[in-house]
């Protein structure tokens, strides 16, 4: 096998690509919940004066020693005080004028929280919950990053049981179907769905009923353990 001869350094190749090494990255968590029958998401008032007043998503510049997934999860603590939270890698946005400051490509992650069981310990920049259609304008392209994030949990509720995440411990089929409806912005017929979600084999029942509700008390579910699929 012929040597290759042209071979040049790490930093021979810095030096001729100087302008390429000047672009930073940063991660945006997208941290979805749901309470008063609608999906919320986790904002905070961006600290930029050309976004002055308008609700950005959790993020930050990533550290030049940095992990982006510890990133994502140094990100969540500093802003929330949330440890071990699960958060799923979806995409990357590059465009290029998406940050005023410079080029900046961020990298997109999505959690769901039980918010009666995630308590926020810090409010810094007006931190707090809010329904995810009330977002019209946010700022850079966060609610393109929101939508595509929402796009992805849809694409994916019937085929793992991530939306259980987002319910206490303890719920009726009519909580669940509510849920579904708030994540996918559409009605979806009763039948139906008990049986879409029975034949998952995601639910176990607990043997007790609602209690305190003005309606027929239903039967209360929790989510199986070892779900079969």
């Amino acid at each position: 096998m012929t040597p290759i001869t042209n071979l040049k350094s790490a930093a021979v190749e810095k030096r001729i690509h100087q302008s390429y090494f000047k672009i930073a990255l940063s991660v945006d968590c997208v941290i979805f919940g749901y309470a008063e029958k609608e999906l919320q998401v986790l904002v905070i008032k961006s600290d930029l004066k050309e976004f002055a007043g308008q609700w950005s998503l959790l993020g930050d510049l990533v550290r030049p020693e940095e992990n982006i997934d510890k990133a994502s999860y140094r990100v969540l603590e500093e802003r929330t005080g949330l440890k071990n939270v699960y958060l799923e890698q979806v995409q990357a946005f590059g465009e290029c004028k998406r940050h005023p400051s410079g080029r900046v490509v961020t990298i997109a992650y999505y959690s769901l929280l039980d918010i009666s069981n995630h308590k926020l310990q810090l409010s810094d920049n007006d931190l707090c919950w809010r329904p995810v259609r009330s977002l019209r304008k946010m700022a850079f392209d966060h609610r393109q990053i929101l939508d595509t994030c929402l796009q992805r949990l849809r694409e994916q509720v019937f085929e793992k049981p991530l939306l259980f995440n987002l319910l206490p411990n303890k719920f009726a089929l009519r909580n669940l179907q509510e849920l579904y409806e708030s994540v996918l912005g559409e009605t979806l017929d009763r039948r139906n769905f008990r049986k879409k979600i029975a034949v998952k084999e995601w639910l176990q029942e607990t043997g007790e009923m609602e209690r305190s509700v003005l309606h027929r008390p239903g039967r209360l579910y929790t989510r199986q353990t070892s779900p079969k699929r």
